[in-house]
């Protein structure tokens, strides 16, 4: 057994939208300004967190949510990736104590927890002063196995600022290791109804993590960090299982664009492993397919971009006849809205790869959002009869009408899903969902999927 230190802090926060992705974003530039090599997760689920986060990092950014994937595999996947790093930041999701349930089940403290981290918590005290103390207090009566070390203040300054220091310090015991003021502009990552916006989106998105960065060095006490990051106790590595990619590689695409862009970079990597070779393809710039024998469509925007996926109509007829003829196509939310017959916005009907004979709504609200869970209740060449999945959803999108009948395949314990809490829709090969998974997971879906791609290519005699 091989026990090695891996320098780690948690960034938590008493609720969402306290900063911690801001924070994060800076504080990874920092150090890597300092010569650090930093090795970056978001507590999960969550895709465009990570994007901004890989931008600051420059680095693969990736998920540790301890309700899609197993204990052993969350330390597993942090000490393979965190091994040949200088310290690893771990952000946080919503407040520090919440999670499925009353309980905090599957929290960012649970996930400290896990890992043994120190924790910061990162807090915005608007219109307050003194009772950001109690607030400190309660989370540190509330589980005394957390090991919350530390606090930064977000957008204060000033007389607030001194107050708002003394406070906790003077009540908690807790240090203050900075506050970083409000910011112009620049330093802004703006939002929209899924949380911020992706970085692609945004031109000046390097200018705005500098500027952040900038705002960090100058307000943070950077050493008092790595101090408390290094003070971690030793952990056991545990190197990932099947790191040796298979022979025989398998062509399968992926869309990747304004319109579609989350994907787990595990979910990519696990498809590699298992013998594929990605074709990274533009569902909005190509007009057709290359050469593939499987298709892995992911959730994103399709929404914002519907005008240009609908003006591309050849895509759309190619993927049509690939889904005819029997080509793998794995759709998850944003995918499924594509394979429809139509999305339906306030302003207007678009047409869409009418491979689902679905019609999309959407809403000003969200229609599902949290942690699903699902049960296989009929087999199918994706998953099995009586298999459990685990995932999550967020979508602003329903069904407005069914035309026929459509294969459904799971029953959602938990979760909302396409239709009277149902939700894997079969044809063929096109297994399309609102749920995303995590290869962490669900193990098996990247062999499936390889394989199927293997029977596909074989059977067309290419």
């Amino acid at each position: 057994m091989t026990m090695k230190a891996y320098p780690r802090i948690v960034l938590a926060g008493l609720s969402g939208d306290s900063g911690k992705t801001i924070l994060t974003c800076g504080l990874a530039v920092a150090l890597r300004r300092k010569g650090l090599s930093t090795a970056v997760y978001k507590k999960g689920p969550d895709y465009i967190d990570p994007m901004w986060l890989a931008i600051a990092s420059q680095s693969v950014v990736r998920n540790l949510d301890a309700y899609m994937m197993d204990r052993e595999t969350i330390i597993r996947s942090f000490t393979t990736n965190s091994v040949s790093n200088d310290i690893s930041l771990i952000e946080g999701n919503r407040g520090l104590y919440d999670g499925l349930d009353s309980s905090g089940t599957y929290s960012t403290a649970e996930l400290a927890k896990l890992l043994d981290a120190p924790v910061i918590l990162v807090i915005t005290p608007k219109k307050v002063t003194r009772t950001v103390s109690a607030l400190v207090l309660g989370c540190l009566e509330l589980d005394k196995k957390v090991k919350i070390k530390a606090v930064i203040l977000n957008q204060v300054s000033g007389r607030h600022l001194r107050v708002v220091k003394e406070s906790i310090e003077n009540d908690t015991g807790v240090p203050v290791i900075g506050a970083v003021p409000q910011m112009g502009q620049s330093g802004i990552l703006p939002s929209r109804h899924l949380g911020l916006i992706t970085p692609n989106e945004y031109k000046i998105a390097n200018l705005a993590i500098n500027e952040i960065a900038n705002q960090v060095e100058s307000n943070v006490d950077l050493e008092k960090l790595i101090e408390l990051a290094n003070n971690t106790s030793l952990m056991e590595f545990n190197p990932s299982e099947n790191q040796t990619e298979k022979k025989g590689k398998i062509k399968i695409g992926y869309f990747y664009d304004n319109a579609f862009s989350f994907y787990y970079p595990e979910n990519l990597e696990s498809l590699e492993r298992a013998g594929a070779e990605l074709i990274k393809i533009s569902s909005i710039e190509n007009n057709k397919l290359p050469e593939i024998f499987g298709l892995y469509i992911g959730g994103g925007f399709p929404e914002v971009s519907v005008k240009e996926l609908s003006q591309n109509r050849e895509m759309m007829i190619n993927i049509k006849k690939a889904a005819d003829e029997g080509m793998p196509i794995y759709a998850e939310c944003g995918g499924l809205m594509y394979l429809a017959d139509s999305i339906i916005t306030q302003k207007a009907k678009y047409e869409m790869c009418k491979v689902l004979p679905l019609h999309i709504e959407i809403n000003k609200k969200p229609q599902g959002h949290g942690y699903c869970e699902a049960i296989i209740i009929k087999n199918n060449n994706w998953f099995e009869k009586g298999e459990i999945i685990r995932g999550h959803e967020f979508h602003y999108s329903t069904i407005r009408n069914v035309e026929g009948e459509v294969n459904l395949v799971m029953n959602l314990n938990r979760g909302t899903g396409i239709i009277n809490q149902k939700d894997g829709l079969v044809y063929k090969n096109v297994f399309a969902s609102y749920i995303h998974i995590h290869s962490n997971g669900v193990k098996y879906w990247a062999d499936r999927f390889t394989n199927l791609a293997h029977r596909y290519k074989s059977s067309i005699k290419v």
